[in-house]
């Protein structure tokens, strides 16, 4: 009789991304025509909430968030972790501060499986909200997208740009 542990690891972790990837796709394909404009409202909720998993998952492996770097890094291992084994991503360290994400080949977008503007609003809504649940005081944006027609894609970190207190305007 089978069991659960007949089955490779990389070929359980490719079948659940898969099947992650394909009711992200059902449920666009099935509730868009009937929740109309709420439908991306609705779904970045959704990524949303599930940011606060991945920072979990980031605690519980104690995963260093402190420098852009290491929140870069760690944000990449738990994207991989998340998104499963076909994801090819490196960190690339840029300047004193900063670091990039550069996403070489992503599992989403095997057989040109779905939209390409679906996949970046989920991958974006989930990538900024989980490194903003990691570290507060970083900022994360995509430069490139490779579903939306870029060669790779690249997630630039960097601290928080602090704005400058605003000066009284009440002499004392």
């Amino acid at each position: 009789m089978p069991d659960l542990r007949s089955v490779p690891d990389e070929t359980k972790w490719r079948i659940a991304t898969e099947y992650s990837s394909r009711m992200a796709e059902i449920s666009e394909r099935i509730l868009r025509p009937f929740l109309k404009d709420r439908y991306d409202e609705l779904e970045q909720e959704i990524e949303i909430e599930m940011a606060q998993f991945s920072y979990e998952l980031a605690r519980s492996l104690k995963l260093p968030v402190e420098t852009a770097r290491e929140l870069a890094e760690s944000l990449s291992l738990v994207r991989s972790i998340v998104f499963g084994p076909d994801s090819r991503e490196e960190v690339i360290e840029v300047g004193k501060n900063g670091a990039v994400i550069i996403i070489r080949h992503c599992p989403f977008l095997r057989g040109g499986s779905s939209s390409g503007d679906g996949i970046f609003r989920r991958c974006m809504a989930f990538t900024l909200a989980s490194q903003k649940q990691m570290n507060t005081e970083h900022s994360s944006r995509f430069v490139r997208a490779m579903c939306m027609g870029d060669r790779q894609c690249e997630i630039k970190i960097e601290p928080e740009k602090k704005s400058r207190p605003a000066e009284s305007a009440k002499p004392e």
